[in-house]
């Protein structure tokens, strides 16, 4: 019987190093809040609002309507998501609210998310079974 690539090949737990590890990890609390953001990503329309500020440096909700190929409604709910999860923040000036990036780990989180896809070829089996790629 052949064995997956991702299968380990001895059956025997390194308890020291497994321990040293879990003692490493963050609270889960931290886990859920990461993955709450990386969830927030994960979506096209939202994502492309956040690299459109990465751009812009900040705009209202018209011209990110306008930018993005958005409803100003659909903008609107995808700015409180990202406003509750502290990816945007907001300034009022008047009656205008405009909207920018939190601060300098979103903008990082963005450069580095942009330059492993600009070096990766991503497969996508749940897309195509016969797609084939490489990690750069």
């Amino acid at each position: 019987m052949e064995r997956a690539a991702d299968e380990c090949v001895r059956r025997e737990v390194d308890g020291d190093r497994v321990a040293l590890v879990q003692g490493a990890l963050p609270a889960d609390h931290d886990i859920d809040e990461l993955a709450d953001v990386f969830s927030l990503l994960g979506d096209p329309s939202r994502l492309r609002l956040l690299m459109t500020l990465l751009e812009a440096g900040e705009l209202c909700v018209c011209d990110l309507a306008a930018a993005t190929g958005m409803s100003e409604s659909a903008v609107s709910h995808a700015l409180r998501l990202l406003r509750a999860h502290r990816v945007v923040t907001v300034a009022r000036r008047g009656r205008m609210a405009f909207y920018r990036l939190s601060d300098a780990h979103v903008r990082l989180l963005l450069d580095v998310g942009m330059s492993h896809t600009a070096h990766t070829v991503a497969i996508h089996p749940e897309r195509d079974a016969t797609t084939n790629g490489a990690d750069a």
